[in-house]
């Protein structure tokens, strides 16, 4: 049979499971690639399956956008540190993941041809899930800081515009956005009827006294703001796949379409697991996230010794570090000799969408400290012989 052609062809093949064949055949790796936690789930969340179990009728369906108890649980959270209030305008839809919450996103608001505003670096599931509504990803520069550039998304904007898409803390880059230039994105977005897609999945991982801010919970803001959330970092949840979206309620029913469609509905399993981890105590994230602060430091130190073959950006957010190295040669070729003659993992910028020159992501939040220092040294050593050869 012929090979057949689709709209797929057209969408990049994600770098992580490249890079983990890579690792793969290279055993004892040490990964900086991923971008997971090196914690577990609280035991509270373990404790609320018993719960799932215990009533009989929770092998059905249940509500496409998720189970009242975790609604109401959300609605909590969302008030308490986010400052969003759900009220008439607005509404929570819980996702499998804060990706889902994306492509259910993309899909509510376009139609084919239509585009969406990133800032470059950018995450590669967005862009890749735009390309898969057969829309068209419009990018825009960050500065050399890798902030926002106002005036540029602004003038990104045409006539088939239907959202700017921001990220903070940011992927890859750990930066964090002030509240200033959230606000100003947020009215750009208002002045031209188009939506703030805000992704706030590493809300809670702030460092040197840093606040995370919620476009969402900006005056008027419910009208054209949508905020995707994700347990998979700061509960360590990545498998058990649970996100929420806050979303004006005038896309509820296109959202539903959509996730009854792909989902019927998030996992319930994964929901009561979910509920639970909410009830975790404030220690639980205080003292995992201040694991991954000394952790950071310890990064931070390292790369620091690589003054004059990499430029190191200040970032206070995620668990990330967006390195440019100063040579020419290809990012990808770059991570696979790091990988085979060095033994440690980073993923290459090109997946980000940054090909004028080597970038990589470094991330640190899946490794313990011993295991991040030999890592690390690995990584400074590697890029030390290859570069400088």
């Amino acid at each position: 049979m012929e090979s057949l052609t689709s709209r797929m062809q057209a969408v990049q093949s994600p770098i992580i499971p490249v890079v983990g064949e890579l690792i793969k055949n290279s055993p004892g790796t040490i990964s900086l690639g991923q971008g997971v936690v090196f914690y577990n789930p609280p035991h509270e969340a373990i404790e609320f399956l018993a719960k799932f179990l215990a009533e009989p009728a929770n092998n059905l369906y249940k509500s496409v956008e998720g189970i009242p108890p975790l609604l109401t649980a959300l609605a909590g959270k969302l008030q308490a540190f986010n400052g969003i209030e759900i009220n008439g305008e607005n509404c929570i839809v819980v996702t499998a993941g804060s990706n889902m919450g994306f492509m259910n996103t993309i899909l509510a608001i376009t139609n084919p041809g239509d585009e969406i505003i990133l800032n470059t670096p950018y995450y590669f599931n967005h862009e890749m899930a735009i390309a898969m509504a057969g829309c068209r990803s419009v990018l825009v520069a960050t500065d050399e800081n890798y902030q926002l550039r106002k005036e540029a998304i602004a003038q990104a904007i045409t006539p088939k515009t239907r959202a700017v898409v921001t990220i903070s803390p940011n992927n890859p880059t750990g930066v964090v956005y002030s509240e200033g230039a959230l606000r100003q994105v947020n009215q750009i977005c208002a002045t031209h009827s188009i939506y703030h897609i805000s992704d706030e999945a590493y809300e809670y991982f702030t460092y040197n006294g840093v606040k995370h801010v919620s476009p969402g919970a900006f005056s008027n803001s419910s009208e054209y703001t949508i905020s995707l959330y994700s347990l998979s970092k700061a509960y360590g949840f990545a498998s058990w796949r649970i996100g929420y979206m806050v979303i004006p309620k005038h896309l509820l029913v296109a959202v539903k379409k959509v996730q009854d469609t792909i989902l019927i509905c998030p996992p319930v399993i994964s929901q009561y697991a979910a509920l639970g981890a909410l009830q975790a105590k404030e220690d639980y994230l205080k003292s995992h996230i201040g694991a991954i602060a000394q952790v950071r430091q310890l990064v931070l130190d390292s790369l620091n010794r690589l003054q004059g073959l990499c430029s190191i950006i200040p970032a206070n957010g995620a668990f990330y570090f967006f390195l440019k190295v100063h040579t020419q040669m290809d990012a990808f070729e770059l991570v696979k000799q790091l990988i085979q003659e060095h033994k440690v993992a980073v993923i290459p910028g090109t997946t980000f969408g940054i090909d004028d020159g080597c970038y990589l992501r470094v991330a640190y939040g899946a490794l313990q400290k011993e295991t991040a220092k030999e890592g690390i040294e690995r990584l400074v050593q590697g890029l030390e012989t290859i570069v400088r050869s």
